[in-house]
Formats: structure tokens, C-alpha cells, sequence
């Protein structure tokens, strides 16, 4: 079983801001990590690799820093890594993003491509779907459960607003994964011994035959047109005391407003 994970470095959100002149994000000395829900991919991926005795490559799309994103995928037993790394990629939106993995996938080879449901930086949730139809290949989004996988079929149950849904899915295939799906294993000694000695190739845009019009700002339909925080709630107030001091208060001051 060959598996691709897909994963992305993303700014830590508790630490990002906006500058209010430009309405753009402020990178500078935030710390970035590991997209949450792509732990959950690696930890599926690694669960079938020990169920099939296959094979996990991570594949992240990113400028050279993205390495370390790779490197602890690694750490957690993931076979081998691939940056995708080109200044010709830079302005991608999902449509390019999708583009650019598939053109790797197709060159590594798989069976299997795992995604997390989305990144948390842009929360699209769209690159996974578009990288399956660019592949075309069956997929299914937000897998809560792994049912059974062969070497030609498996079958996913697939988180609903109200209910799952339980479906067969022929390989090769995407998933994209939610976090119900599983716990996440932490680095092992071992595995960040063998994530320091790794050699990560590096491709471009001729590593993987990519079309230089459908990469990148220039492959992009569509653009980010603006970037705002959210204006300030009004004024707030806790209330203090036991449950029914606080209930009395708050009777009292939503009879002060009109509201009563």
C-alpha cells in the first residue's frame, strides 16, 4: 500500500495579528506548526502502513522552512518526505495548491492520498477534493472512521451535520480525516533520530512537469481581495457570585436594557 500525506505549515493562530494599515497578516516572529487536523492524516496513514505493511510519504507544499513540518512527520514514522519549493509557486490559492500536489502525487505513485479536513489558516477545506479531481479519483471528505481497507477497496464512515454516513470507496483514492478519526502518536527518540539524518528532496515546478499557467498567482482564479480582524464586541461584563446571585443580576440588568 503506498500512502501520501498531504501536509501544510501554518502561522500558530493564537499568535497571528493584522496590521491595521495594510489588513495583512503579520508573520513576522510568529512561531509556525504542524496543521492540526494533518496529525490526524499521518497518525491514519501510519495505522494502515502497520495494517498493510506499506509505505507513507509526506508531500507539503512551502518555501525551505516547511522542511521542519516534514521533518517531525518523520519523527512520528512516516517513511520519507518531499518539499515542493519553487518561488513560481507563491500566490497559490486552493485551485493551484490542488494542481501543484497532484502533479507530485502522480510522480511519487499511490494507492492512497490522506489529507486533514482542512488547514487552519485558510479553512477552505478545499484542497484535498480538488487534488482527487485533478488526479481523478474517487473521494471522500471528513472520514470519522476507517471501517476496513484491501488492497483495492475500503470503506469509511463520513462525518454528517446529524448523523455518518458509511461508504465504499474504490482505490486509489483521497480521504480527507477529522479529528474524531483517531489520537495522534507523539515522536518517538528513534523517529527524531531518524527525522534529523533525513534527506528531503527538494522539487520545483520542472521536477514535477507542472504547466507554468496553472501554478502559483498566475494558475490562480481566484485571489484574497482583503484581510480584517473582527471589530471589537461591546462592553462586556462577568457576573460574579453563586448561580442564583448571578441569574438575579442578570434579570435585573436585562430590565435596565428593555429587554424584559
Amino acid at each position: 500500500m503506498r500512502i501520501i500525506v498531504c501536509i501544510k505549515q501554518v502561522p500558530d493562530v493564537t499568535e497571528v495579528k493584522i496590521d491595521p494599515k495594510t489588513n495583512t497578516l503579520i508573520r513576522d516572529g510568529v512561531p509556525s506548526i504542524m496543521n492540526p487536523y494533518d496529525l490526524h492524516a499521518i497518525e491514519a496513514a501510519l495505522q494502515i502502513k502497520e495494517a498493510t505493511s506499506g509505505k507513507v510519504t509526506a508531500v507539503t507544499m512551502g518555501p525551505p522552512q516547511a522542511e521542519e513540518v516534514l521533518r517531525e512527520a518523520i519523527s512520528m514514522g512516516v517513511d520519507d518526505a518531499v518539499l515542493l519549493t519553487d518561488r513560481r509557486f507563491a500566490g497559490a490559492d486552493t485551485w493551484a495548491t490542488a494542481y501543484t500536489l497532484s502533479r507530485a502525487a502522480r510522480k511519487i505513485g499511490f494507492d492512497l492520498i490522506i489529507c486533514g479536513k482542512q488547514a487552519i489558516d485558510g479553512d477552505t477545506a478545499q484542497v484535498g477534493p480538488e487534488m482527487a479531481e485533478f488526479l481523478e479519483i474517487p473521494h471522500v471528505a471528513y472520514v470519522r472512521k476507517i471501517d476496513k481497507i484491501g488492497s483495492s477497496e475500503m470503506i469509511v464512515e463520513r462525518l454528517m451535520d446529524d448523523c455518518y454516513e458509511k461508504i465504499w470507496i474504490k482505490l486509489p483514492a483521497l480521504i480527507t480525516v477529522v479529528k474524531e478519526l483517531n489520537n495522534p502518536r507523539p515522536p518517538s527518540i528513534r523517529g527524531k533520530m531518524a527525522a534529523k539524518k533525513a534527506s528531503i528532496p527538494r522539487w520545483n515546478a520542472d521536477d514535477i512537469e507542472a504547466e507554468q499557467d496553472r501554478i502559483g498567482l498566475k494558475g490562480s482564479p481566484t485571489m484574497v481581495k482583503n484581510i480584517f480582524a473582527p471589530p471589537p464586541r461591546g462592553e462586556r461584563r462577568i457576573l460574579e457570585g453563586t448561580p442564583e446571585e448571578q441569574v438575579n443580576t442578570l434579570v435585573k440588568e436585562l430590565r435596565r436594557l428593555g429587554c424584559l
